[in-house]
């Protein structure tokens, strides 16, 4: 079967013509605002009380909040409650939150941390040092941080607002300020959940913070409600009197409630991208691309290591010759986005490089690479893989039906299952039970953890969502993701970092395919809803209703 032949059969299974409407390509940052100028979106003064409805393009999460971890679902969920100490702002600089302050020492060997005063908890329990000395030791090093607080050796209160952080060795200023401003370095009150099993404490599904939103109730399979928490240490924040996250089963029920204005905010895709043109027409609906700086979305394949066959390298970089990159931005994401070059993206402005392995597409050359492999056609096919789709996109399911058709272009059969996001989670982190898998992550702009942990060997933890579930174990990536972690020097840090992204293009145990360009659509009404560099973790405590 030609790959020309693959790539027509599969316009057709999604109903596409025979030539594509023109596409954009590319990450604008721009924002389209219906009804109002920019100028008078910025001067205007934020209008108290309201309700907000907010979704994203996933499903309910398993808990409000999963220590570790746990997906895009109980980040979103959890952020409205639960802070952080920092914040990364999408101008790339780091805010204060719970922190006033984090200061190095000269040696970088310890950093202080001074706490912001007069927070209190949801349950009017005083936020202190004692909590962050607690979270730091029993819950970010044991369970949500991993590698980045491997070489912490003491967390201790010099005060009740203050907290040192002392390291075996040198730790960078950017990459500690991105631990303590990350997304799973969410604060826990001590009071509660001290002596007992973080994991499974009942708390997770109803939390106490200090953030801006009080949990109030959980519909399950339909929403969550916040109430405005009255005690927020930032002075008339927030704006609005209640917060709703909703979850719709399917796009198209997204779609309609987003135009009906049932759905007021809908992050990281929320629509699919053929309906967004159509929906800005309306001029009741507006788009937003700012806010991922530090959460570039990217969709992946991942070849299991337990597996025969893909196993191994040169199998894996033939396979990748088979795929066209570019059709499956232009068809299956309808131009929002773009081939991806290596897990380190091209909208990382601090760590990109193109300096690495590349795959082109070339179906000639995938077959003569997988006969050299000595796997020739025999009876039609070379080997059978499972491929498992997460169908947790509905771009996902596509792709696992364009990679099935090219992965049989070049005589790979091929068992496709494209599961709902739980069945994709236990299959894929918890039994390894699939051959090549389609799946998703999020990469901030520090690549440690977060993306270096697909990748190392202390990434492997049975069970634990979006970490290495392929098995891979490299000891030369495990040295070089160990002395990023200590290299203080900035342009000697870069150039580890490049050395990182050109060996995971070279052993490609998970490949990014596409850039995805995330986007933010919103009713015309709804202000200031882009200002964290991870708008799905923002607490919307400064988001308000216009009219």
């Amino acid at each position: 079967m030609s790959g020309q032949f693959s790539r027509r059969t599969f316009l057709g299974i999604l109903g596409v013509g025979g030539s594509l409407a023109a596409l954009s390509g590319g990450f604008p940052g721009v924002k389209l605002v219906a009804n109002a100028t920019a100028a008078e979106v910025a001067g205007a003064v934020p209008r108290r009380g309201g309700t907000l409805v907010i979704s994203w393009g996933g499903l309910e999460p398993q808990a409000l909040f999963v220590p570790g971890g746990g997906g895009s679902s109980p980040f979103q969920t959890s952020t409205k409650i639960l802070e952080r100490l920092l914040k990364l702002d999408n101008k790339l600089n780091f805010q204060p939150a719970l922190a006033e302050s984090v200061v190095p020492a000269a040696d970088y060997k310890s950093y202080d941390i001074t706490l912001r005063q007069g927070v209190k908890w949801h349950d009017g329990a005083d936020f202190t040092a004692d909590d962050v000395v607690y979270n730091v030791l029993e819950h970010w090093k044991a369970i949500s941080a991993g590698i980045a607080l491997k070489a912490l050796n003491a967390a201790t209160a010099l005060d009740a607002y203050r907290v040192r952080l002392s390291f075996d060795h040198p730790v960078p200023e950017f990459f500690l300020k991105s631990i303590l401003a990350g997304q799973y370095q969410l604060l826990l009150p001590k009071h509660l959940y001290a002596g007992k099993d973080i994991l499974t404490n009942p708390l997770n599904n109803q939390p106490v913070g200090t953030g801006p939103w009080i949990f109030d109730k959980w519909t399950r399979g339909s929403y969550v409600q916040y109430r405005r928490n009255g005690q927020y240490w930032a002075p008339d924040q927030p704006y609005l009197d209640k917060l709703l996250v909703r979850w719709w089963s399917d796009a198209a029920s997204r779609t309609a409630a987003l135009e009906t204005g049932e759905l007021g905010l809908g992050y990281s895709n929320p629509v699919p991208a053929r309906e967004v043109d159509r929906l800005l027409k309306t001029g009741q609906v507006v788009l937003d691309t700012s806010g991922y700086e530090n959460s570039a979305w990217t969709v992946t394949v991942e070849f299991n290591q337990r597996r025969e066959v893909v196993k191994r390298r040169d199998v894996r970089q033939a396979i990748l010759h088979a795929i066209d990159r570019d059709f499956i931005v232009n068809t299956i994401y309808f131009g929002r986005g773009k081939p991806a070059v290596a897990p380190i993206f091209s909208s990382n402005s601090l760590f990109f490089t193109d300096d690495v392995p590349k795959y082109e597409f070339d179906v000639k050359k995938a077959a003569a690479l997988l006969d050299a492999a000595g796997l020739p056609v025999k009876n039609g096919s070379r080997f059978t893989v499972n491929l498992l789709a997460a169908a947790w996109f509905e771009e996902n399911a596509k792709l696992g039906q364009y990679l099935k058709q090219a992965l049989e272009d070049v005589n790979i059969t091929v068992r496709l299952d494209s599961v709902d996001r739980a069945t994709a989670l236990k299959r894929i982190y918890s039994d390894y039970d699939y051959d090549i898998a389609v799946s998703n992550f999020t990469a901030p702009l520090e690549p440690v953890p977060t993306v270096t942990q697909f990748f190392t060997s202390d990434g492997i933890v049975k069970g634990a969502a979006f970490r290495n579930a392929t098995g891979y174990s490299n000891p030369a990536m495990d040295e070089l993701v160990s002395n990023i972690t200590v290299e203080v020097d900035e342009a000697k840090r870069r150039d580890l970092i490049h050395q990182f992204a050109r060996l995971a293009s070279t052993d490609v145990p998970i490949v990014p395919l596409v850039e995805m360009q995330s986007y933010t659509l919103a009713r015309a009404n709804v202000r200031n809803f882009t200002t964290d560099a991870n708008v799905q973790g923002t607490s919307l405590n400064d988001v308000w209703l216009a009219g």
